[in-house]
């Protein structure tokens, strides 16, 4: 009798559903078909409105720095250089703009390795106070530059680095650090551990299987968390002005600050200095701008 009804279940059929089976659709298509029966003027007024709002500031500063003295054309005709000749010869824009380079390229490369080695640390290994050491990583985003600048101030002067752009490297990448350390350690989680041991078998250390399979596949990280350890150290104002007094170790940030005076602006040089300041920045978001957003993209993972 069970085998009977065994055999028949068997060969029982399943009953076809009524009605045809609707079309599957993925989220991508349905998101592409929302897009498409949106209104083009619905997608194009903001975007216009916020492109005009981020680039009206950006013509001003132009409009200043290439008109000459006293004129209120809004037209830059004729063009004129002697407001980049000013600052740059007069106002040692020259000398500010090389040691700005000097602590951003700097920054960068002490911030990057660093990170490197702190990331793959928490990427590859277990210790007690691992969530102890990312909790305070992340609590450290919450503090201030300005609050760290009497102790700096101290231990610099103790240490004999005032007026050394060393004592702003420093200051620059410790504050970089917590973040990029972060980001690094998202990054190297992506990769996968069977990689690196499938070196190890075939005879690599941990250093060279993670400078020959490792390493090559975190370069999205490393240009975004490099990129941004420049920029910030370029733009930043507060540490070369408490850790910079002499005229030939400032940087741009502090440089611009100089030619505002109590009584006067000349705009026609704040602008060109302006100009100068924002052109490596420009340069360096163009060049690098898919490799910046994949960066943090990938590195901004939950682990």
């Amino acid at each position: 009798m069970t085998a009977q009804l065994a055999e028949k279940g068997t060969h029982a059929r399943v009953p076809a559903p009524r009605g045809p089976l609707p079309p599957a659709r993925s989220r991508t298509a349905e998101r592409e078909r929302a897009f498409d029966d949106v209104p083009r003027w619905q997608i194009y007024l903001p975007l216009g409105l916020y492109l005009l709002f981020t680039l009206v500031p950006f013509y001003w500063m132009l409009l200043f720095a290439l008109r000459p003295a006293g004129s209120t054309s809004l037209v830059p005709w004729p063009l004129t250089l002697e407001h980049f000749d000013k600052v740059w010869n007069e106002r040692s824009f020259a000398v500010f703009f090389q040691n700005s380079m000097l602590v951003g390229l700097a920054t960068l490369v002490t911030t990057t390795l660093i990170a490197l080695t702190g990331g793959y640390a928490l990427a590859r290994f277990d210790f007690r106070i691992k969530n102890g050491f990312m909790l305070a990583l992340l609590c450290s985003q919450f503090i201030p530059g300005a609050l760290m600048l009497v102790p700096l101030f101290e231990i610099f002067r103790e240490m004999r680095m005032i007026n050394s752009l060393g004592s702003v490297i420093i200051a620059e990448t410790v504050f970089q650090l917590p973040l990029s350390i972060i980001l690094i350690s998202g990054f190297i989680k992506n990769v996968p551990v069977s990689l690196e041991e499938a070196a190890w078998v075939d005879g690599c250390s941990r250093l060279r299987a993670f400078l020959a399979v490792v390493l090559p596949l975190l370069r999205p990280g490393l240009i975004a968390v490099g990129s941004f350890a420049f920029v910030h150290s370029w733009n930043h104002f507060l540490f070369a002005l408490m850790f910079l007094s002499r005229q030939d170790r400032q940087t741009i940030p502090v440089g611009l600050n100089t030619l505002i005076g109590s009584d006067s602006v000349d705009l026609g040089a704040l602008a060109a200095g302006g100009v100068i300041a924002a052109v490596p920045v420009v340069i360096v978001f163009a060049f690098i701008q898919k490799w910046l957003i994949t960066g943090f993209s990938a590195g901004a993972v939950k682990g």
